[in-house]
């Protein structure tokens, strides 16, 4: 703010040590590191088992984003019951639950079961005591492969990715070829219907005009 005719000189606090109070990060690459040895020891801590849990795959909100789909923070109730997975064991065998989602369509309930079904095709469940298996539980051969490290996944994200697939790939959208503009075929069409009447008009001074040289 400027300072006109004869008014107070402001009082700026110039004098706190706000040079204390500034945050530098210098430490970034530092972080960095310590991040990613991290990451590696939890690894190796859980393994075989995976870092990661199951996520659901969900739509994005907003008409804005609701075409892409995202990871979403767990499986609902009704995709547990579809798929045949106790609410309670779910969490146990690295799938996240989400009790208030709710399936507002048949599509994201049906991806959601096939993706949990998918998963436990995949899934070495080990017993929970050595010599005592239970129904569900894996064969003595798969659980010893994987303690050796055979099949093992470090994360489920990546082989159950969530991936983008674009409509157009599936085709050619309405019935212009795909090698065709479709701008330029817009463009053309909005400037046609804007100067109509003024071709026309100068259509008939033209044939009128020729008319007349006729006669």
């Amino acid at each position: 703010m400027a300072i006109k005719h004869n008014q107070q000189i402001p009082k700026n606090h110039f004098h706190k040590d706000w040079q204390r109070r500034v945050r530098t990060h210098f430490d970034q690459p530092g972080r960095k590191t310590r991040r990613r040895n991290a990451r590696v020891e939890k690894a190796a801590r859980v393994a075989p088992r995976p870092v990661d849990r199951l996520r659901p795959v969900v739509r994005c909100p907003t008409v804005k984003y609701n075409r892409r789909v995202r990871p979403g923070r767990g499986f609902s109730l009704a995709e547990l019951k579809a798929a045949g997975i106790p609410r309670k064991l779910a969490p146990t065998i690295g799938i996240a639950v989400d009790p208030r989602r709710q399936n507002l369509s048949e599509e994201s309930l049906k991806a959601n079961v096939e993706r949990l079904q998918e998963y436990k095709k995949r899934l070495i469940l080990f017993p929970r005591r050595n010599g005592k298996t239970k129904s569900g539980d894996a064969s003595a051969e798969d659980v010893k492969a994987a303690k050796k490290g055979e099949n093992v996944v470090s994360s489920t994200s990546s082989i159950l990715p969530i991936k983008n697939v674009p409509v157009f790939e599936e085709g050619p959208i309405g019935d212009y070829e795909a090698t065709e503009n479709a701008y330029r075929v817009l463009r053309d069409s909005r400037a046609e219907a804007r100067h109509q009447g003024a071709r026309a008009k100068r259509a008939a001074a033209k044939a009128e005009e020729d008319a007349s040289k006729k006669k």
